[in-house]
């Protein structure tokens, strides 16, 4: 064997003995969902974290997916502040392709790597339950914010960790849709990074990992910021190192963190085995959120 091969073995020791019994929530999406090789590396991954004692949960998002089922259906997308205007028609594709077609395959490729996966949606044992997301517009002077309606597009209310621990105790990886459910049966379309976040704070987890398509925060100069204080957050908006699509992740990384959560973790699911070099490296690959 190379030395240089069991030196990394020897460096991931630590990591391993520490989250040895713990829970890590792994959002998944972006382009690792997309590309074969990406999937095969993630699915193996996840595997290896089970059988050496870790026990991870996978949520899942799929909009490339979505995307191209409602073309092939003739159905118009629209995005309302970068969500998926989602009216019936588009909610009943996105549950079929979420709970179905992604979330299935998903399993099956870990269970074809020897890991037990089960896949769920958040209607299943009451996993998720949702309310309306209602999004406030631009104040315009004296006026009140306009009130935009994103359609069935949800926001958590509550998380039912029970049917999540029983399947983690039994050695299966459980692997979530983030579909959720009304009190009078509705069915939501809810972001995934919310969901993973929501799953994480109410299985007291240790570690919540968002995977994306850029190596994390950058900083002005576009060099990887490794590690950000929650309490600096507010800033880093407001001066804009901070932006665009990153403002979501973070903000759901900072409730997680301000839900007990230790540590929060945005990569980049394009490099292969992400998950790995992240939690079993000295310096990881990606910026850690802390408290």
């Amino acid at each position: 064997m190379d030395p240089h091969v069991a030196d990394i073995l020897i460096e991931s020791l630590p990591y391993i003995r520490r989250f040895a019994g713990m829970t890590i929530v792994i959002k998944y999406g972006g382009h690792a969902m997309v590309d074969e090789q990406l999937k095969n590396d993630f699915a193996r991954d996840i595997t290896l974290l089970k059988f050496i004692g870790i026990h991870p949960v996978v949520v899942h998002g799929g909009g490339p997916q979505i995307n191209r089922v409602l073309e092939q259906m003739g159905i118009k997308t629209s995005f309302v502040r970068g969500m998926r205007f989602t009216d019936a028609a588009t909610m009943d594709v996105v549950e079929m392709v979420l709970g179905g077609k992604v979330n299935k395959d998903i399993v099956a490729q870990i269970n074809r790597h020897g890991g037990r996966a089960i896949g769920l949606s958040g209607k299943d044992g009451g996993l998720i339950s949702a309310r309306k997301l209602t999004i406030l517009g631009d104040k315009k002077g004296d006026a009140p914010p306009e009130i935009i309606d994103p359609g069935l597009v949800g926001d958590v209310t509550r998380i039912d960790p029970d049917i999540i621990t029983t399947l983690a105790s039994q050695g299966f990886i459980p692997v979530i849709a983030p579909v959720g459910v009304g009190e009078n049966g509705e069915t939501y379309n809810i972001n995934a990074d919310l969901v993973a976040s929501k799953v994480a704070s109410a299985l007291g987890a240790t570690r919540l990992i968002l995977l994306t398509d850029v190596d994390g925060v950058l900083d002005s100069g576009g060099n990887l910021i490794s590690s950000i204080d929650a309490g600096a957050i507010g800033e880093m908006i407001g001066n804009g190192t901070v932006s665009g699509g990153m403002i979501p992740k973070i903000e759901y990384a900072l409730d997680a963190i301000y839900n007990g959560i230790e540590k929060v973790q945005i990569i980049n699911g394009k490099r292969r085995h992400s998950v790995l070099l992240e939690l079993f490296t000295d310096k990881g690959i990606g910026t850690e959120v802390v408290a």
